[in-house]
């Protein structure tokens, strides 16, 4: 069965992106933007709307992920030997360097960047709604066969609803737990690895 893992927040300890956001971007719009998410505006907006304000150069930003952004124990184990790919609603400029910084080598699906020193934009891989959440998201990347899925927040309540299996922690638990909907805790990926063995 195919192993589907959210990046930031679940492969990663912090969510890269937030970091960055708080180092770089402006914290009013962020902290503004992350409290109208789900009540008025997509997903995608709130992305947008957040790094618009983010002015650094990408090689600079890509030196600073490698430096500060570290992953969750077990990453690497437990996708060496399944069928696993991560899907992310963050960017392959900076999800790439983590991985080949601890020389993982795992399928990655997540949107790309057009950074410029006038704000960061978002070049979306999908921008069709799901037909059952209303918003591009990443249960239509796994459709298809059966999979497991393991995420930690927003962009994963979708997706997770439709996985044979889930791992949950922090807001995508909290969700799955008021819709009485079935999952497993974590808190390493050892856990993960563990639990499907």
């Amino acid at each position: 069965m195919r192993l589907a893992l959210d990046w930031d927040g679940t492969c990663t300890e912090v969510d890269g992106l937030h970091m960055l956001l708080e180092e770089f971007g402006d914290r009013e719009v962020y902290a503004r933007m992350e409290g109208v998410l789900g009540a008025g505006l997509t997903l995608h907006e709130v992305i947008a709307g957040e790094i618009a304000t983010i002015r650094l150069p990408l090689d600079e930003a890509v030196e600073w992920v490698r430096k500060h952004v570290t992953l969750r124990p077990g990453l690497a184990a437990l996708v060496r030997d399944r069928r696993a790919v991560v899907v992310s609603s963050g960017f392959h400029e900076l999800i790439g360097p983590v991985l080949e910084r601890e020389g993982i080598d795992v399928e990655v699906f997540a949107n790309r960047l057009d950074a410029t020193v006038r704000g960061w934009r978002p070049v979306w891989r999908d921008e069709d709604p799901c037909p059952v959440c209303g918003e591009p998201c990443k249960r239509a990347l796994l459709a298809g066969e059966p999979y497991v899925y393991v995420g930690d927040g927003y962009s994963d309540r979708c997706a997770a609803l439709a996985a044979e299996r889930v791992f949950a922690r922090d807001g995508l638990s909290i969700y799955l737990a008021r819709r009485g909907h079935e999952f497993e805790e974590f808190d390493t990926l050892d856990d993960v690895a563990a639990a499907l063995s």
